[in-house]
């Protein structure tokens, strides 16, 4: 298996962040996913390494990315350690950073030999609000050839209730609770601001009236976080959709953050085969 870890630059603030690949060399090129994280996440958290190395073995490039305004950094990949850069993220950056890394892999700028690779072949996976931003650059993006989200977030306004966002103008500021490592996150009302100011680019049920791609959602049905209803929605903006409920498993689909362990929970090996199946489709 071939690997490596690159650091790209957002278009916001020139702000570094960090990208990874991985594949295995054969004589024939090889189609490319590009793997979007959620909310409160990162490239490498959880059992995402384990996911990215199956499914390179079964024929893929796999590109991870950092999204640039996430709380990480190159140095500290793996820690919140920019909370600062954490409140000042906004839709308008995640999506551009993933034009970034596409970019770079269509043409040919991540380093990867162009007998490996397939750019014409280009997929976009996503988990959770990692999900919806992928949709959303989908949608945008006619490189993108194929889509697969996993426990999607289908409106990205669903959790910001009216008081909610009353409270937030009023102070400036919201802090969510990191549950795994006791911090106070800020999120600043300038994405509330970003979002009304792009807010017909961001709604995702509008969005998919211009998807003509092949979408694969996979959801759990025991999600804690995003229902599995969120399946009804997008199905019903993108009647074309493939679904694929998942009996039993929650929003991470039995990972937790460290994964020490080289195999996967079952509940993953199930979300892997999956999508390896419809990615493999002619």
């Amino acid at each position: 298996m071939i690997k490596k870890e690159l650091t790209l630059s957002s278009k916001h603030n020139n702000r570094p962040f960090g990208v990874d690949y991985r594949y295995q060399s054969t004589d024939g090129q090889k189609p490319v996913i590009l793997f979007i994280h959620g909310f409160k996440g990162f490239k490498d958290t959880m059992h995402f390494n384990v996911i990215a190395d199956v499914i390179a073995e079964a024929g893929f490039v796999y590109v991870k990315m950092n999204l640039s305004h996430n709380g990480v950094t190159p140095e500290h990949p793996q820690d919140f350690v920019d909370l600062e850069a954490f409140g000042n993220n906004n839709f308008s950056i995640e999506l551009d950073d993933i034009g970034v890394v596409v970019n770079h892999i269509c043409n040919h700028q991540l380093g990867i030999p162009e007998n490996e690779i397939d750019v014409s072949r280009l997929y976009l996976a996503g988990h959770s609000r990692g999900g919806a931003v992928s949709i959303l650059r989908a949608c945008e993006d006619t490189r993108v050839k194929r889509l697969v989200t996993w426990a999607a977030v289908a409106d990205l306004e669903a959790f910001w209730s009216p008081d909610f966002v009353k409270e937030w103008r009023e102070k400036g500021v919201q802090y969510i609770k990191n549950a795994r490592t006791h911090q106070d996150m800020p999120l600043y009302y300038q994405m509330v601001e970003d979002f009304e100011k792009n807010s017909q680019r961001f709604r995702i049920t509008d969005q998919l009236t211009k998807l003509t791609i092949p979408f694969l959602a996979i959801h759990g049905t025991d999600d804690e976080t995003v229902p599995v209803e969120a399946l009804l929605l997008l199905k019903n903006a993108y009647p074309s959709i493939q679904t694929h409920r998942i009996e039993g498993a929650n929003h991470t689909f039995g990972g937790k953050h460290p994964w020490t362990s080289p195999e996967l929970p079952v509940f993953s090996k199930e979300l892997v085969s999956t999508t390896v199946e419809f990615l493999k489709q002619p």
